[in-house]
């Protein structure tokens, strides 16, 4: 019985209607799971605010809506509009510094008349492993040192412009990403040993250039205990939250860090400490298992991709999808620095979910359009 219902899923899910549609059936899946289930944490983490649990169900429907329109986008107009992306979002990057909108210290956002604000930061995650890959696509592989040089410019700049917003998370993020298209692109050993004998000498120089506030996240990381009541409360009150929930946690509303408000930004970077003590160990192993199927199917897509451009790009937009999870994850159990990244399609937020489900789009094309032409 169990492999008939096995053969019939696997039937069901490779069936010529999804490739018709440009869809990937697992993918999607995976998708609706994790984000149902994170509308579900929200509820809690918002304090059963229903209006809060609705408007990241409306965001959460438009990235689905903007990640299946891009999944009808072919791969080759993805390459041919790569370099033009880039350029314009790195001119958007520019006019924040000029023309931004600031909130709460920072200034990230254009405010477009009609439109309202949206962060272009968010766009250069998705943009910057395009344009890497567009580089790469008609090059001999792997990369010789001048093309390496060129990719780091690439990275680099755009990165130190959003760092000066300030905004070490996105920065990182968007770094990140192009330097996995690079990696993906074979890059030598000889360079990545070079990286890491130079990272202590990078790491003082970024120490000097670092805000008073970005300083004071690192040595409350290295000892959150310093100072309980102002800049390691965060952190304190995350760990005790994760600690608390046990194997099985306190039942669904049942944490008294969220539910009491111990637990600051409950709904957003530090939600799934609310998962953690409500449900306990068992129910983050069942996010990360929805999660690995995610990253598994990704990784599938890129290893079977048909040309260079889709292959690093694939590989380079799952990977950091990873790298989002990891890092919020670990800053919220102590082991990371705090620089604000939401836990992906689970987090409350408006352009990152945006984002990220763009990126599954483009995924879902560089697979089924090359389903499609065989």
């Amino acid at each position: 019985m169990n492999k008939g219902f096995y053969a019939q899923l696997r039937a069901f899910s490779n069936a010529k209607f999804w490739s018709d549609l440009h869809i990937d059936f697992f993918l999607v899946v995976s998708l609706m799971i994790v984000s149902g289930g994170g509308l579900i944490i929200l509820y809690s983490a918002s304090g059963q605010d229903v209006a809060m649990v609705e408007r990241q169900a409306v965001r959460l429907s438009l990235g689905f809506a903007a990640c299946l329109i891009l999944a009808q986008v072919p791969p080759k107009f993805f390459r041919r509009l790569s370099p033009l992306l880039y350029l314009g979002v790195f001119s958007l990057l520019v006019m924040v510094l000029f023309f931004g909108v600031g909130a709460k210290g920072a200034q990230r956002w254009l405010d477009i008349p009609g439109l309202g604000r949206f962060q272009p930061s968010e766009l250069m995650k998705v943009v910057m492993p395009m344009a890497v890959a567009w580089y790469f696509s008609n090059r001999h592989l792997p990369p010789k040192f001048k093309h390496i040089s060129v990719v780091l410019m690439m990275v680099v700049v755009p990165v130190l412009v959003i760092a000066k917003q300030p905004d070490l998370g996105t920065s990182l993020l968007v770094g990140v990403s192009g330097i996995f298209a690079l990696f993906l692109a074979g890059l030598s050993w000889r360079y990545i040993i070079g990286a890491a004998l130079s990272a202590p000498v990078a790491g003082f120089l970024l120490w000097q250039v670092m805000h008073a506030y970005q300083k004071q996240r690192v040595l409350t990381f290295i000892d959150p205990e310093s100072d309980p009541l102002g800049s390691g409360w965060n952190i304190i009150q995350s760990k005790t939250a994760i600690g608390s929930g046990g194997l099985e946690g306190k039942g669904f509303l049942g944490g008294t860090q969220a539910q009491l408000e111990f637990l600051p930004e409950s709904h957003t970077d530090f939600i799934i400490a609310v998962l953690a003590e409500e449900f306990g160990l068992f129910g983050c192993l069942l996010l990360l298992t929805g999660y690995l199927l995610i990253i598994a199917r990704g990784l599938y897509i890129a290893a079977f991709a048909e040309d260079n451009y889709a292959r690093l790009l694939a590989g380079s937009l799952i990977l950091t999808f990873f790298v989002y999870i990891f890092v919020n994850i670990g800053m919220v159990s102590g082991i990371l620095p705090v620089v604000g990244v939401p836990l992906p399609l689970v987090s409350y937020g408006g352009t990152s979910i945006i984002t990220i489900m763009s990126t599954f789009g483009i995924l879902m094309s560089i697979h089924t359009h090359k389903r499609a032409r065989k």
